[in-house]
């Protein structure tokens, strides 16, 4: 979630109709309308069962239309009147309000993650392998910083890159396979290789293994 909607999902709406706080919400993967879209992440909804709107519906719609369907009031960021929302059941929406502890645990994620772009630019010449590492393994990063990040880490050839990757289970596969190219070439200009066996970074031309005394080829 980036600041802009951050700040929108710190803001506090109230239902016209039954005074209750509404819940921030994020937006579904669909959209019951025009199809167009919500053109929001993020929206607040009434998800009070007692409101009146959500009440004085249900017999409404069964009379109208011959299903069982209500309405919930909802406001889209940025306006001032909202209006109602139809929903097929009590728990409808429910799954996807937004937790204010998580929202701040997102939002420090996203702070962090700006800062380890800002110093890609810099970071081969200060030798500075932290911002790489934090974007390559941050799953919910940008993708193209993520591929940069993968670019300059052979750059940096630090061998202390290793460990984290290596222990870092990647979601985005390509991302997973660009750093472990990386790794192998950090390896090569080291004249260094991974023990197969524990994992251990060994000079390339040894036989035994110093950490597990395995063979190794």
């Amino acid at each position: 979630m980036d600041e802009r909607c951050y700040e929108i999902a710190r803001q506090k709406h109230i239902c016209p109709h039954c005074k209750e706080e509404l819940s921030c919400c994020r937006t579904p993967p669909y959209h019951v309308g025009d199809g167009l879209g919500w053109g929001t992440e993020i929206f607040f909804i009434c998800l009070n069962d007692e409101c009146k709107i959500f009440n004085g519906s249900w017999d409404e719609f069964e009379e109208r239309y011959g299903h069982s369907a209500s309405c919930r009031y909802m406001l889209l960021p940025n306006e001032t009147k909202g209006g109602p929302m139809m929903v097929g059941s009590k728990v409808a929406f429910t799954g996807f309000i937004i937790d204010p502890d998580e929202l701040d645990q997102s939002n420090e994620r996203y702070q962090k993650e700006k800062e380890a772009v800002a110093q890609l630019a810099s970071c081969v010449a200060e030798k500075n392998l932290s911002p790489v590492i934090r974007l390559i393994i941050d799953e919910e990063a940008n993708l193209e910083a993520r591929n940069r990040a993968c670019d300059l880490l052979a750059e940096l050839n630090d061998l202390d890159c290793i460990d984290p990757i290596r222990g870092h289970e990647f979601r985005h596969t390509e991302i997973g396979q660009k750093a472990n190219i990386a790794i192998s070439t950090i390896l090569k200009n080291h004249n260094r290789k991974e023990c197969e066996f524990c994992a251990e970074i060994i000079k390339a031309q040894a036989k035994i293994c110093k950490e597990c005394g395995k063979e190794v080829g």
